[in-house]
């Protein structure tokens, strides 16, 4: 066991050497790769500029930005809606015409910006109303931080679990799949999701978050620490830090929300 541990740590090490070679020699000279970094650089973009300008319309002082799209009879059209008729729109024809360049990275910048625009409201499609500047809007800012960085670990060419080593046994390969998963899994009943999506593509990030402290709000928190042992102590002393910094962040990115989250001052 401690072996294929030790052999699943150093596959991943390796790993992101040969990308890091990968990405210094031959970085967007794959047609995919190419559209893929064409979309998720739009997708960021679009997302920046469109939550700025949300800022800017909810600032009083600023009275020169254009504003919001209101239709005659008063009706507010969400930028989601332009979001999904892009995606929408580039996905049919990227299917329909399976274009070559430059038309391919038009598509591509096309559907990245749609997603842009779609998941900076994502709070909306969960709970169908307009929660943008509440503390349930948050999760939009969540959704496009997931998507930017599995979007970005496959872009640049790292896909879930090492498969690409042919030579090895089927069991070896299914051990080392299986210990990926557990450490994976153990990183968000740790309370720790992001490590642990992350953790599937690279096994050092799951490692890290199956082994350190757990929030004091997660499963493995209350089925293994006791309420009033050291470790749970610990735990809300580390992560009560982790959250100021995390709500600063958000706040720094998407604007503080009009009611605060609970618990929040």
């Amino acid at each position: 066991m401690a072996c294929t541990l030790d052999g699943a740590i150093q596959s991943g090490a390796g790993r992101m050497l040969e990308l890091n070679f990968a990405i210094s020699h031959h970085f967007l000279d794959d047609r995919g790769q190419r559209a893929g970094f064409i979309l998720l650089g739009s997708f960021l973009a679009a997302f920046l500029f469109i939550r700025t300008s949300a800022r800017l319309i909810r600032n009083p002082n600023v009275s020169w930005w254009p504003g919001s799209v209101t239709t005659k009879g008063g009706l507010h059209l969400h930028h989601l809606v332009w979001g999904i008729v892009l995606i929408l729109v580039s996905g049919f024809l990227n299917f329909v015409l399976r274009p070559t360049s430059p038309w391919l990275e038009i598509f591509a910048a096309m559907f990245g910006i749609g997603a842009g625009l779609t998941l900076d409201e994502f709070a909306l499609w969960i709970h169908l109303e307009d929660v943008y500047w509440s503390k349930e809007g948050r999760s939009s800012i969540d959704a496009v931080v997931v998507a930017a960085l599995l979007g970005g670990l496959v872009v640049l060419g790292l896909a879930p679990f090492d498969l690409s080593n042919r030579a090895s046994p089927i069991s070896s390969l299914v051990l080392v799949i299986l210990i990926d998963l557990t450490l994976s899994a153990l990183a968000i009943l740790k309370g720790k999701p992001m490590t642990g999506l992350i953790g599937i593509f690279v096994p050092l990030f799951s490692i890290v978050g199956a082994v350190r402290l757990a929030m004091p709000t997660s499963p493995w928190a209350r089925w293994r620490y006791p309420p009033e042992g050291h470790r749970m102590a610990r735990s809300r002393a580390r992560f009560k830090r982790v959250r100021e910094r995390r709500r600063w962040l958000m706040n720094a990115i998407g604007g503080a929300p009009s009611r605060p989250a609970d618990g929040e001052p």
